[in-house]
């Protein structure tokens, strides 16, 4: 398995903000990796690194590539769709498809057309005629007919109601990754999106908090809902995380034997987003 982004001590000041804090990770080919962060925690920046779009301090490499001097050379093999789907208001979805035939080496058209037909948009209508998913499901099918081996979503469904937000998704896994891609996104709907992850990178006040295959949460991190009887006996354990649920405590343990665990009450895996609030609340306490 060949590294896609490997990132080691990246550094970005602007101001007396840190964006970016000593962040390192890697993403190796053919995983779907969630970049989850509150607004300000350093995903946009983080991004914009990996797309050349600014330069950092430490060492970085996208396939292979300085994403900074070598960006033209990235971008055939790249995609990015942003949090705002762009496109002039202007153009007919024929134009459209046709400018991108035109301007981008590894577009394929008949990819984008075969996209298109299985949606409600008629290629004769201007973008400023579309609905906001109409014009996300146009600028999906415009990226996705790109053969790239790295596709950056950032917070790609903000604003869709939640069937556009599925079909989007939908599409995403069934007509787009395969082994040989990587996707890497962003997003505040964690729920919605933690079962398609291979991956999640937790960032918070520049730094990374956790790096890990979502496979090995269940292994390495614990839930577990008690009663007040048996509160101080769980917090003796030392938990990362505690919050109060209707009466009961769910407490959040990491590399604590589930058998320790078991006599104390109800032990679970938590969410990929119960253990986001975890990680970056312990971070910051």
């Amino acid at each position: 398995m060949s590294t896609v982004i490997n990132a080691r001590h990246l550094t970005k000041q602007y101001g007396a903000v840190r964006a970016l804090d000593d962040a390192s990770f890697s993403i190796e080919t053919g995983r779907i990796v969630g970049l989850i962060g509150r607004n300000g925690a350093g995903k946009t920046t983080a991004l914009k690194s990996i797309l050349g779009l600014t330069q950092c301090g430490g060492e970085l490499r996208v396939l292979d590539l300085d994403p900074h001097r070598q960006r033209d050379a990235l971008m055939q093999q790249v995609c990015f769709i942003a949090d705002t789907a762009v496109l002039p208001r202007w153009l007919r979805v024929d134009r459209a498809v046709e400018f991108m035939a035109g301007v981008h080496p590894r577009f394929q058209r008949a990819r984008a057309e075969e996209f298109l037909a299985h949606t409600t948009i008629r290629s004769s209508s201007r973008i400023g005629d579309l609905s906001k998913g109409m014009v996300t499901q146009l600028h999906l099918a415009l990226i996705l007919a790109i053969d790239a081996r790295l596709l950056v979503l950032d917070e790609p469904t903000l604003g869709l109601d939640l069937l556009y937000r599925r079909q989007f998704y939908d599409t995403l896994l069934n007509d787009y990754f395969d082994h040989d891609r990587t996707i890497l996104l962003t997003t505040h709907q964690v729920e919605e999106v933690e079962n398609l992850l291979t991956d999640v990178l937790f960032i918070d006040q520049g730094r990374i908090v956790l790096d890990s295959p979502v496979e090995d949460i269940a292994t390495r991190f614990a839930q577990l809902q008690v009663a007040p009887a048996n509160l101080a006996a769980a917090r003796a354990l030392k938990p990362l995380h505690e919050r109060e649920l209707m009466g009961r405590y769910v407490l959040l343990f990491e590399n604590r034997e589930r058998a320790a665990l078991e006599p104390l009450g109800e032990v679970g895996t938590p969410s990929v987003a119960d253990l986001f609030v975890a990680k970056v609340q312990g971070a910051a306490s």
